[in-house]
């Protein structure tokens, strides 16, 4: 599948269905991001479309407080 190439149609429903399937046996968006070739954004939103409930993050982000000063 390229990258840049539009996908439309009955054949983006079809994909859409397939990766939901894919997400919800366990594999994470990015990880289908890179199977795929496609962009994260992309597969996100195929995944919305095709109505998928979506998993909560498993690593917590820690906020920054900014840069750090030497003493």
């Amino acid at each position: 599948m390229n990258r840049n190439s539009r996908i439309i149609g009955q054949e983006r429903v079809r994909l859409a269905y397939e990766l939901k399937s894919r997400y919800e046996a366990g594999a994470s968006v990015r990880a289908l991001a890179l199977e795929f070739g496609r962009s994260y954004g992309s597969i996100h939103r195929m995944l919305a479309d095709a109505g998928t409930t979506f998993r909560e993050r498993s690593v917590k982000r820690v906020a920054s407080t900014g840069p750090q000063q030497a003493n």
